[in-house]
């Protein structure tokens, strides 16, 4: 590669570190410090992404996400009441649940939530986990009740009450009225394709009781909506198109799949009876968390100081070059970290950890594969040339099998005789992520690095 080309790439590396940089700074940070025996202390505040393009609101404030272990929260765990759910309908039934839970959870406003559903034969569970809660007996009762549906039909206002109902908090109370058909209802919400336009479209199925609620409505309502309420929130606002006397209905939309599944969900939450138990309550302290944090990152800053004080006291200039590469490592991490939301658990600091030891095995294959060259005959600059070639394969087969044992951890697709608890995927995910980026900073990064600097720093051996 000319000269040219090293110094393009060396630029944008460093637009790169400069962006993650400040993605990674933290929001705020204050620093105390004496200067000629006078203390001074400043202050650091990072702005949050905050602006308008074409009408959308962008923001982003890229915060490191904290777990339960971390943050602190509570942990539930609800057994779902099975026993008068037909059989072929429970794990539909499960999952209804944990996607009306997951709704509750994120309307009132916690942070990073995570909701599992796990059966043992006949035994059929959810475990929560709401990291940040201040209410623990408040969310307790948000996840513990069943879900009630139930339809509303629209209601004709006068402007005087249209004023009225448009100020007040109870609008959606005001615009609709109920219509008697809940939930105990409707036997079944599913999902199936138009077979003229192939399209998503849902399918309601009612009980007798229902089907004659349903055609009553329906007959006296045509072209007014009839909105789907899950616990007093509209899910879909529907209009009637013509009278449905079959007790068999079929709402379509401009749906996509996965907003048709969805909803098919949502709804079934309401018309399957799933009953919630509670079977344990854990509420877990942040003090804990704050402590084992700061162990960690201690170990962590201790750890990192040992890998550069060795890689430089045994390569010298490139071990310099490689510590500084290990550096734009940490910085990309913590800023992909923010910008896709991982949220840090202490088994994925864990393996944050692990994986700065593992940032520098690439350099540490290719410079010993530079002596290698070097011992053969060849000149300085074609032993770094194949130096980087030659390693590739090794370092290349070396994380390949690091991602693979990520992606068993994480178990993307949910295997059941796989891993399914949150601690151990949090280890996953930040495993897998220091195993992408440490290829990326273990062999790009250096090697621009490298080519750049080294010809500076040894300039004899380059006059060749």
């Amino acid at each position: 590669m000319n000269k040219k080309s090293n110094t393009k790439s060396l630029l944008w590396l460093l637009i790169l570190t400069v962006i993650a940089g400040y993605i990674a700074f933290p929001k705020r940070l204050t620093i105390d410090t004496n200067f000629f025996s006078k203390k001074i202390q400043f202050e650091i505040n990072k702005q949050a992404i905050d602006f308008y393009f074409w009408g959308k609101h962008i923001y982003k404030d890229f915060e490191l996400k904290k777990g339960l272990d971390i943050q602190g929260g509570m942990q539930v765990v609800l057994r779902a009441k099975m026993d008068e759910i037909a059989l072929e309908d429970r794990e539909t039934a499960l999952e209804s649940a944990r996607e009306i839970i997951s709704r509750r959870v994120d309307l009132y406003g916690i942070s990073e939530p995570t909701i599992q559903a796990a059966r043992l034969e006949d035994d059929y569970r959810l475990i929560v986990e709401l990291p940040g809660v201040e209410d623990p007996q408040q969310a307790l009762e948000l996840v513990g009740r069943t879900a009630e549906l139930e339809f509303r039909l629209e209601r004709e206002l006068s402007e005087e009450e249209l004023a009225e109902a448009t100020q007040s908090a109870n609008f959606l109370d005001l615009y609709f009225v109920s219509t008697g058909l809940t939930g105990q209802q409707l036997k079944k919400a599913q999902l199936q394709f138009d077979q003229q336009t192939a399209k998503p479209q849902i399918i309601l199925e009612f009980n007798d009781e229902g089907r004659d609620l349903f055609a009553e409505i329906t007959k006296n309502n045509i072209d007014k909506i009839l909105a789907i309420f899950i616990d007093a929130y509209p899910v879909v606002t529907p209009s009637i198109s013509s009278a449905i006397l079959d007790g068999r209905a079929v709402m379509t939309g401009d749906f996509t799949v996965e907003e048709a599944k969805n909803l098919a969900i949502q709804l079934n939450a309401g018309a399957l009876p799933v009953n919630i138990e509670v079977l344990e309550q854990k509420n877990i302290g942040a003090s804990l968390g704050d402590e084992s944090v700061q162990k960690s990152i201690n170990a962590g800053l201790i750890g990192l100081s040992l890998v550069i004080l060795f890689m430089i006291l045994y390569y010298g200039w490139l071990g310099v070059i490689s510590s500084i590469a290990l550096l734009i490592y940490a910085i990309l991490t913590i800023a992909l970290y923010k910008i896709i939301g991982v949220v840090l658990t202490l088994p994925g600091i864990a393996g944050l950890i692990l994986t700065i030891g593992m940032a520098v095995d690439a350099n540490i294959l290719i410079f010993e594969r530079m002596k290698e060259e070097q011992r053969a005959g060849r000149s300085y600059a074609e032993s770094m040339e194949l130096g980087f070639g030659r390693a590739w394969d090794t370092v290349k087969d070396a994380n390949l099998a690091s991602i693979v044992s990520a992606l068993v951890l994480i178990n993307p697709l949910n295997f059941s005789f796989l891993n399914t608890s949150g601690l151990i995927k949090g280890f996953g995910v930040t495993f897998l992520l220091g195993s992408l980026l440490s290829m990326f900073t273990g062999v790009t990064v250096t090697r621009i690095l490298v080519r750049q600097l080294v010809p500076i720093i040894k300039a004899k051996e380059f006059k060749s």
